[in-house]
């Protein structure tokens, strides 16, 4: 499989807000916090980036065969996603392809495994995004067409869509007690997608958290 680069595709715009990053010099490149309100911002509409996080992507019609051998869990519907053991997810994108994610062991395996025949690596330069809090409905219904209230029902469903104008993959991740959902575009519109949330989480009270916020 194929990894994500090693810093965000926002990751100027970030140094710019002077936020904290982390401190390991070993650790890929992330913030884990902006500020003393981080956790007031996360509880009514935070936007954290997870650009970060190792990413790969794979496709074909052995990828779901391949990756079961080496110890994923598969989820069973195209468009869906399940939780890896150890942390991270799975997301079936249609039938046969996939995008794995997790700074976890298993990941690594994955990325350093040799492809099986009818495997083909899928190049993840995401730009990727992590939005909480109880306003994060509000949000959503100005940036997108769908009403995601309606996957309180569909907890494990993967949606592809458009959001102020740039493709993007959407999810519902429980996050403690507030609601949260994961997104990723390509890094190319990172920069607008994420200047524009910002903008947007701020209008109803929010804004930028480090990803401390959202454990």
């Amino acid at each position: 499989m194929i990894s994500s680069q090693p810093l965000s595709p926002i990751h100027w715009v970030l140094e710019a807000m002077h936020p904290y990053w982390s401190g390991e010099s070993s650790d890929p490149k992330r913030v884990v916090n902006v500020d003393q309100r981080d956790e007031e911002r996360a509880a009514i509409l935070g936007l954290a980036d997870l650009s970060h996080q190792t990413r790969a992507g794979a496709k074909g019609r052995g990828t779901a065969v391949w990756l079961s051998n080496l110890g994923v869990t598969i989820p069973s519907q195209p468009n869906s996603w399940s939780s890896l053991s150890g942390g991270g997810l799975v997301a079936r994108l249609g039938n046969n392809e996939f995008l794995v994610e997790g700074d976890t062991p298993l990941v690594d395996k994955i990325m350093q495994a040799k492809r099986a025949p009818g495997v083909y690596p899928v190049l993840r330069q995401d730009a990727a995004f992590a939005l909480c809090g109880v306003r994060v409905n509000e949000l959503l219904l100005q940036t997108c067409s769908i009403d995601f209230r309606t996957l309180d029902a569909e907890p494990t469903k993967v949606v592809l869509t458009s959001m102020a104008g740039v493709g993007v993959t959407i999810l519902s991740r429980k996050n403690g007690k507030h609601p949260s959902y994961r997104i990723w575009c390509d890094g190319t519109y990172g920069v607008y997608l994420w200047k524009t949330l910002v903008e947007i989480a701020t209008e109803l009270g929010g804004g930028f958290i480090g990803v401390n916020a959202l454990l």
